[in-house]
């Protein structure tokens, strides 16, 4: 039996769990406010469950902190956040299906256009729902993803005003690299913000209102203030990460569930990819890449463990991984080990140790390992 009792809230919960620091998201938004100003609105992206984060919790605390509005990839993900008391904007930034424009309107969304045909599909529908819908104009000034092309801004804007169940309520770009420092891709996000300053004077040019005007994502945040606009739209760096002063918000921990002093020889885990070089003592911890701890971690990663640093030992399991604990005498079966986050280095870190970034490495956090809401003193 584990030494001390294990509170009632926690007894089904498994060892795997992310602590989600909501008093870190609300101070990263605070910095975000002192940057580009208080009288710009905020939008928080909350897709995919807000990076793995939990978007009901994030949600909640971005409209305590200030937020105007949240933005997610689908309808599934907008119906929650109604479900969950949610009324402020919510901006749908995916591409929805023409069966699915119904239940845009039933939960009160507000998509993005960026052709003539869906503008008019969502018109019919919006008349025939009796009510009028807000959309945003999207317009492609170099992702090369959605968005019309900006000699078509005019158009489109003039089609939105004369359509008589929907409201131009916005009007948006999306940079490809304006987090980068290279030379070269601030050049191409300057090359950006300049054809969309022109598309949205075009719009304004021929008497048309583009509503709250929006570009700048968290690299433009940090990097460009001339695409601040009327809204700004971090997503990563309100999660806390690859960028000076933020704090991370998700903290992954399992417990050690077995311990076993093993020989000089021993091969651990699958394809026998590590072997001890010396006796030692082996600590198995209930999280694996099932989990979302990625198997390109395997003989690479360290886990904080009572003040000190173990590394992960052969590949991770799909439910386990091994950590070498050599001659330590200080971990006993049940203590806690910290993935990454809080005390341990951070899904950034994670991330650039296995090759890919840290929005994928929170997003792909299970949805078997339970979110622990932890708001600080």
């Amino acid at each position: 039996m584990p030494p001390n009792p294990v509170p009632a809230i926690m007894a089904y919960m498994g060892s795997a769990r992310a602590i989600i620091h909501l008093d870190n998201f609300v101070e990263n938004f605070k910095l975000v406010q002192e940057r580009v100003g208080r009288e710009r609105l905020v939008c928080v992206p909350v897709k995919a469950d807000a990076y793995g984060h939990g978007a009901e919790a994030i949600a909640k605390a971005s409209l305590k902190a200030g937020a105007y509005c949240f933005a997610v990839a689908d309808i599934k993900e907008g119906a929650l956040l109604r479900k969950n008391g949610i009324k402020a904007p919510v901006l749908l930034f995916s591409q929805v299906l023409p069966w699915e424009i119904p239940g845009v309107i039933k939960n009160n969304l507000t998509p993005l256009v960026s052709d003539l045909d869906f503008i008019q599909m969502l018109d019919d529908a919006a008349r025939a729902a009796k009510t009028r819908l807000p959309v945003h104009l999207k317009i492609d000034t170099g992702m090369g993803r959605m968005g019309c092309i900006p000699t078509q801004a005019v158009e489109l804007a003039e089609k939105i005003s004369s359509c008589t169940s929907l409201k131009h309520e916005g009007t948006l770009t999306h940079f490809s690299c304006a987090d980068s420092s290279a030379a070269a891709d601030i050049e191409y996000t300057e090359r950006q913000i300049a054809c969309f300053d022109e598309a949205v004077k075009s719009i304004r040019a021929a008497g048309i209102d583009p509503g709250i005007v929006h570009a700048a994502n968290s690299g433009a945040v940090c990097q460009h203030p001339k695409a601040w606009y009327d809204m700004v739209r971090p997503g990563i760096l309100l999660y806390g990460y690859n960028f000076d002063g933020v704090k991370p918000v998700m903290e992954l921990r399992a417990n050690i569930v077995h311990l076993k002093q093993i020989k000089k020889g021993t091969h651990i885990s699958y394809g026998r990819t590590w072997t001890a070089e010396k006796d030692t003592k082996i600590g198995v911890l209930q999280i694996g890449y099932a989990d979302g701890l990625p198997r390109q971690a395997s003989n690479k990663w360290k886990v904080y463990i009572g003040g000190s640093l173990y590394p992960l030992v052969g590949r991770v399991c799909m439910d386990q991984c091994m950590v070498d604990l050599g001659d330590s005498s200080d971990v006993s079966r049940w203590d806690e080990a910290v993935i990454f986050g809080g005390p341990a280095p951070g899904a950034g870190e994670l991330a650039s140790l296995t090759g890919t970034i840290p929005y994928e490495i929170t997003c792909n956090i299970s949805k078997r390992v339970p979110r622990e809401i932890s708001e600080g003193r």
